[in-house]
């Protein structure tokens, strides 16, 4: 771990303000602790110090405001809190991210996780910003390789891109975000984890990232034992992590899981903060959050570099239209679908191409590969709507050219699609127009 240089610790020194505005508890209710005397100077979405006895101070949002009063939704338990405590207004929600960031774990406020300090970086950013002006942003660059044979060919990843992924509990989905951050051609990676039990956040850094792939990562976790705010904040500040490496000029891959949690926790702020849940569940707030986090990702501007994002979602029993799933797909350039049946039988990832789509399609591919994506995916499409007749022993071959070319490839077909290729993309092609070649057109 480096020194702190000066000019880190003349900012953090800038940060540092001799005089902040001080209020006083005067009602504490549930969640929400109701203070007098910051009315003039707090804004919706600052920060405060909660200090019961002056010792032990706990965190706040401020959510509301009327007149000389504000309302504080607290940072997780709030007992000690007592009317006339003291309340310091800290202002707006601010990280400094730093390069000497990476292979590091922190927490949603822009602190470490694992052993050492971390060194802010030079300048603050607020953790909601608006993303690049849509006049100014490039256009998706080129396809990447991912070091997974579906994704290199069926489903092509480009820079710039932001796909969902869409899956059940237990199906792979986290394996399939190592995966991406290990083979995705990246400068940095960014991954949130949101509400994942602390056990989880281990298991996935050592066991499932492995140090292959925290060389190049930053990890930001927000556990399912921290605050709705916390959990919330947690994707906000990763979002604001890859920023900072994008407006270097860096091309930054950066998975998010899960963007349902994040909605949970969004959720619980709101309805404490006086809003209604109307909108399936969820408040109407919901889904302008998700669409600002997603349109924060993507190109950007000429001078600076680009986040391709995966943007995982959990789905009750495959539903698509799931309140999160719909708002969602909705402003993505893509979606991945993973299958518990393919899973159940044992092919990883369980990537169900039919249900899924990259909108990177056709540009990312040229007119021969193109080509051999339609033959793949009409092959794929016809054994799946005779595969109950196939399995039941009612195919008779012979009867379609078309089903009895999708026979006959099919097991190699579903056999690449869980392949995981270190070739490159050229030789991923050249593997599926081998799958598609029939046994009569090899011995012919």
């Amino acid at each position: 771990m480096g020194q702190p240089t000066l000019d880190q610790v003349a900012a953090e020194l800038r940060a540092c303000s001799r005089v902040r505005p001080v209020g006083r508890i005067v009602k504490v209710e549930g969640g929400h602790v109701e203070v007098a005397g910051l009315g003039a100077h707090a804004t919706i979405g600052d920060r405060v110090r909660l200090c019961p006895d002056e010792a032990d101070p706990s965190t706040g949002e401020v959510v509301a405001i009327d007149g000389e009063h504000v309302t504080v939704l607290g940072n997780g338990d709030l007992r000690g809190l007592g009317t006339r405590g003291r309340v310091v207004l800290l202002g707006p929600d601010l990280i400094a991210p730093d390069d000497s960031w990476i292979g590091r774990v922190i927490d949603p406020d822009g602190r470490p996780l694992d052993e050492g300090p971390l060194l802010p970086g030079l300048f603050l950013r607020p953790i909601i910003c608006p993303p690049p002006p849509a006049t100014h942003r490039r256009a998706l660059g080129q396809r990447v390789a991912t070091g997974l044979a579906v994704f290199d060919t069926l489903l092509p990843l480009v820079r710039g891109q932001r796909i969902g992924l869409f899956a059940g509990s237990g199906i792979g989905k986290s394996t399939l975000l190592a995966q991406l951050a290990q083979g995705v051609e990246a400068d940095v990676v960014v991954i949130a984890l949101v509400g994942e039990r602390g056990r989880e956040v281990r298991h996935f850094i050592d066991r499932v990232l492995g140090p292959r792939g925290m060389q190049r990562a930053v990890v930001v976790a927000g556990t399912s034992d921290r605050s709705a705010l916390e959990r919330r904040r947690a994707l906000l500040t990763a979002m604001t992590v890859a920023e900072h490496f994008r407006d270097a000029g860096r091309h930054v891959l950066f998975l998010a899981d899960s963007v349902t949690r994040f909605a949970e926790a969004h959720r619980e702020v709101a309805v404490a903060s006086g809003e209604a849940a109307t909108l399936r569940g969820h408040p109407p707030s919901t889904p302008h959050l998700i669409a600002g986090l997603v349109e924060r990702a993507g190109p950007g501007t000429p001078d600076q570099g680009d986040i391709t994002a995966v943007f995982s979602v959990l789905v009750a029993a495959s539903d698509m239209d799931e309140p999160v799933a719909d708002m969602l797909r909705g402003v993505l350039d893509g979606h991945v679908v993973l299958d518990r049946e393919i899973a159940e039988r044992g092919r990883f990832p369980a990537v169900d191409v039919l249900r899924s789509v990259s909108r990177s399609l056709p540009d990312a591919a040229t007119a021969e590969e193109n080509a051999l994506i339609a033959l793949a995916r009409r092959r794929l499409g016809a054994f799946a709507r005779s595969e109950m007749m196939i399995r039941a022993g009612l195919y008779e071959a012979g009867a379609d050219p078309e089903l009895d070319a999708a026979v006959e490839v099919q097991a190699a077909l579903d056999a690449f699609v869980g392949r995981s290729e270190e070739r490159g993309i050229r030789a991923s092609f050249e593997a599926l127009a081998e799958c598609l070649v029939g046994r009569d057109e090899k011995s012919g």
